[in-house]
């Protein structure tokens, strides 16, 4: 009985294994479209949930719930920031300043050298810290991926001043159309 036990176990761990860098490169560049929910933990410590909208390459919209009731949106080579009690126009970064660009690029491939500076496995999932590999200052990402099939599930986001923001991510719909107006730049009306 001892040796069946043992047998399933290591069957079990046989199945659980880090993913190699080419096959989380290979979900990432055939992920084409992608919406589900998500909670975000805030170096704050609050916690804020939403909808989360992806079109690769390089669009990705967060629709908060509220009472936070932002909105973030990656297009155009940029990242919007708007501030639902703000009158103010929205916050505008470089999207290749932000770790996000590397989930979002035309095609990611995560064996570039310096790209990946940790790639470990939890017992649960396989955990990829990944950087610009020219501008390590820019911060990084560090992503969780279960396998069987190979799902993001999770990432963190260390930024370049010190904070961390980490995205649990429901079920993604994948698949399927996301319009391309829900990426637009937003712009801040007057009320």
């Amino acid at each position: 009985m001892a040796a069946v036990a043992v047998a399933i176990v290591a069957a079990q761990a046989a199945w659980a294994d880090k993913l190699p860098l080419n096959a989380i490169s290979s979900y990432l560049n055939d992920l084409r479209t992608a919406q589900g929910t998500f909670t975000q933990i805030n170096d704050d410590g609050t916690v804020d949930t939403g909808n989360i909208y992806i079109k690769r390459p390089g669009k990705m919209r967060f629709e908060y719930n509220a009472p936070n009731e932002s909105l973030l949106v990656a297009s155009a080579n940029a990242v919007y920031i708007v501030d639902s009690k703000s009158n103010q126009p929205p916050e505008t970064y470089p999207l290749r300043r932000t770790p996000l660009s590397l989930i979002l690029a035309r095609n990611v491939n995560l064996s570039q050298a310096n790209m990946v500076v940790g790639h470990d496995f939890d017992g649960t999932a396989t955990i990829v810290t990944a950087q610009d590999p020219e501008h390590p200052e820019y911060g990084n990402i560090q992503m969780k991926f279960t396998g069987n099939p190979v799902q993001l599930r999770q990432w963190v986001v260390n930024d370049s001043g010190g904070g961390q923001t980490t995205v649990v991510l429901g079920e993604l719909q994948t698949g399927g159309s996301i319009s391309n107006r829900l990426f637009d730049a937003p712009r801040r009306t007057a009320d």
